[in-house]
């Protein structure tokens, strides 16, 4: 699994829950309805993109629409589905429907703004990022900061990108994707003393994946401390064993 979708279903179960801002009371009962059932298809559509089941997700993000064209969060899981299949013009027309319709959602400005820094588009994914930041009702903070270090990394600005990545994990302390983001950041720096002590910290703190798993056998093996790789490869094979991560993994002994 690349790094960005590793990233992007994070994104999408922040999404599947309730809306950020409250709606606008509907005047009828008519109009409640159609809300409630635009919200229960959303949430439906952001699980079935977690679990990559694309199409079903269209399905059900179309049908929310057509409960409730005014339903912003739709638009959002709309962008975040063309996001995901590369169709960069409808994921941009979408997560733009979604903020005319709700302009001070800092999930749909966190979404935009990283999927303007993906694309290489830097300067405007920063600008995203900071709107939804600068929310004091925002609910999940660390992710906007997050991606925004993930969005200086990609510029190649690493001081700044190791500065939000912590200050991330100020938001909030168990904050795996900020612990691992960090770790490899150092690795990369061959600064594996202090890859290590984030990796320790990870395994204390948040649940293992193929992909910190993965990570830190790599790691070990580049400090060449044979018993604690093979110990992130036991659990690698014993908690994943059809990963991708596992598959390449020599046979244990």
């Amino acid at each position: 699994m690349s790094r960005f979708r590793f990233a992007f279903l994070f994104l999408v179960a922040a999404l599947a829950g309730c809306a950020q801002n409250p709606v606008a009371a509907p005047e009828s009962k008519q109009a409640a309805g159609n809300l409630h059932r635009a919200k229960v298809m959303t949430d439906l559509a952001a699980a079935y993109l977690q679990r990559g089941e694309i199409r079903v997700a269209l399905s059900q993000v179309r049908q929310a629409i057509e409960a409730d064209k005014r339903y912003p969060e739709a638009y959002d899981v709309l962008g975040l589905i063309y996001m995901d299949l590369a169709e960069d013009k409808l994921a941009e027309e979408n997560f733009r429907k979604a903020l005319d319709l709700d302009p001070k959602n800092s999930d749909i400005h966190n979404n935009l703004g990283y999927f303007y820094c993906t694309r290489g588009r830097y300067k405007e994914g920063l600008e995203q990022l900071q709107r939804a930041l600068q929310n004091p009702l925002y609910r999940t903070p660390e992710l906007a900061m997050y991606n925004t270090g993930i969005c200086h990394e990609k510029e190649g600005k690493m001081a700044e990108a190791e500065a939000d990545f912590r200050r991330a994990l100020t938001l909030r302390p168990d904050y795996g994707f900020a612990m691992l983001s960090l770790a490899k950041l150092y690795y990369a720096q061959h600064r594996l003393a202090e890859a290590e002590k984030q990796m320790l910290r990870y395994g204390q703190l948040a649940r293992p994946t193929p992909q910190s798993l993965w990570f830190g056998v790599e790691l070990e093996r580049k400090r060449g401390d044979k018993a604690q790789e093979e110990a992130y490869a036991d659990q690698l094979r014993r908690l994943f064993p059809n990963s991708p991560e596992a598959q390449q993994l020599n046979p244990a002994p």
